[in-house]
């Protein structure tokens, strides 16, 4: 018969870690328990504060558990509390990281129309978070603001004082102002206790036009992938494409389409209609902007409504370029206007700009369509959409309006030069 061995086991032990958060001049009350240990008659177990001894002990047989409690948390009580718990086998151990440190800030992202602008090269950004449980440890001071350039290595910090205790849930703002446009920026945000830093959060504020400004200017170059919250028409035949000169391939259709964005950067990003098969001529493909809202003097009647300058610039360059078409979209609207303004025709291997003002009612969203001419050399792009409050000031003359043409007034010239010279003669 062999005999029976009994084999014995460290005992198994919870918390394995545990962090406790507390403020100054508290309780923290530390508990370890056994979930199993063999043999469990002799337990013993040992508190200690990093490697100092605080106090020590067996287990009686009803208890599972032993208990540590800090009955006023002082500064020399932060750090790592680890409890032993020993028997003939070895020991199980539990940890626990007391800390006055604060909760990471949490921050808001559904914020309305968070970005602003009042100047065309940088625009402003409204910060916005709540404190995860600011209870838990001493009343937060300030919170450290860092921000950076995405891609660049230096910080720029400032301290953002608090008055008084932040309640559970209070939405607490902080307007970043002087950021370039189209960058984005790294935010990190600290809190500050008695303690020190608590934990940070970083977020990315990235730069998109505003989608319902109360407008001083709204712009959009098409520098970012979001393009400014325009969309896609879906009851079009094809779609607008973004690109850049440095990305496009231009061995297809050579003689056509711009070789750079407006400001002539190769590297900067358009829209503009493809127009290679399998596009047909007369197929239309409409770019959609978000939403503005019209700001009434009277909120309950537009008696006089308020004027908009829409801007863009263009580029129209190949034999088969067919129409430009820019049309106001207003709430509510089921049939289209017809275009506030309207170009058609190859006008050269260079970009202009086009300017119209519109009136609104209601609100509003401004639609450019693209629609293809008869052939592949035809690709119509556009860049640097603007709307600005206020009839436009020296608008470019649009080619298609109903002013008298280039042709007529030479006619007009010829024929004032005849007259003179006749008057001359007599």
């Amino acid at each position: 018969m062999t005999p029976h061995v009994s084999h014995a086991d460290p005992p198994t032990v919870e918390p394995v870690y545990m962090e406790m958060r507390q403020g100054l001049g508290r309780p923290v009350v530390m508990t370890c328990r056994v979930l199993r240990a063999h043999p469990s008659r002799v337990l013993r177990f040992e508190w200690l504060l990093s490697n100092r001894l605080l106090h020590a002990g067996a287990f009686d047989a009803q208890r599972d558990e032993t208990e540590y409690t800090i009955r006023s948390l002082n500064r020399d009580g932060w750090g790592e509390y680890t409890c032993n718990v020993i028997n003939e086998a070895g020991a199980g151990k539990c940890t626990f990281q007391v800390t006055g440190k604060a909760y990471p800030p949490e921050f808001y992202y559904d914020t309305y129309s968070p970005l602003w602008q009042n100047r065309p090269r940088v625009y402003g950004f409204k910060l916005q978070w709540t404190q995860m449980n600011p209870n838990a440890v001493d009343r937060i001071v300030a919170y450290r603001l860092g921000i950076r350039q995405m891609g660049l290595q230096r910080w720029w910090e400032q301290e953002i004082p608090v008055d008084g205790a932040i309640n559970k849930g209070e939405l607490m703002t902080h307007n970043l102002t002087e950021l370039i446009k189209p960058e984005s920026y790294e935010v990190r945000l600290t809190p500050i206790t008695r303690f020190g830093e608590g934990d940070s959060t970083i977020r990315i504020v990235t730069y998109s036009a505003p989608i319902n400004p109360h407008l001083r200017e709204f712009h959009c170059s098409f520098e970012e992938e979001a393009i400014c919250m325009f969309t896609q028409d879906k009851n079009d035949d094809f779609d607008w494409t973004r690109h850049s000169a440095a990305t496009r391939d231009t061995k297809y259709t050579p003689n056509t389409g711009p070789s750079g964005d407006r400001s002539g950067s190769k590297q900067g990003f358009y829209m503009y209609i493809e127009t290679s098969r399998p596009r047909k001529e007369d197929e239309k493909a409409r770019l959609v902007s978000p939403f503005f809202n019209v700001a009434p003097k009277n909120p309950y009647i537009i008696t006089n409504p308020p004027a908009y300058c829409f801007g863009f610039f263009y580029h129209m360059y190949g034999k088969h370029i067919g129409t430009l078409n820019a049309l106001l979209k207003q709430k509510g609207q089921t049939t289209s206007e017809a275009p506030a303004w309207s170009l058609n025709g190859n006008q050269g291997e260079r970009w202009k700009q086009a300017k119209v003002s519109i009136h609104p009612t209601s609100s509003f969203q401004v639609v450019l369509e693209g629609i293809r001419g008869k052939g592949i050399e035809g690709d119509i792009a556009i860049d640097d959409v603007t709307l600005e409050e206020g009839e436009c000031r020296d608008p470019p003359p649009n080619l298609s309006s109903k002013s008298p043409s280039t042709s007529s007034h030479i006619w007009l010239l010829c024929i004032t030069l005849v007259m003179t010279l006749l008057e001359g003669q007599r």
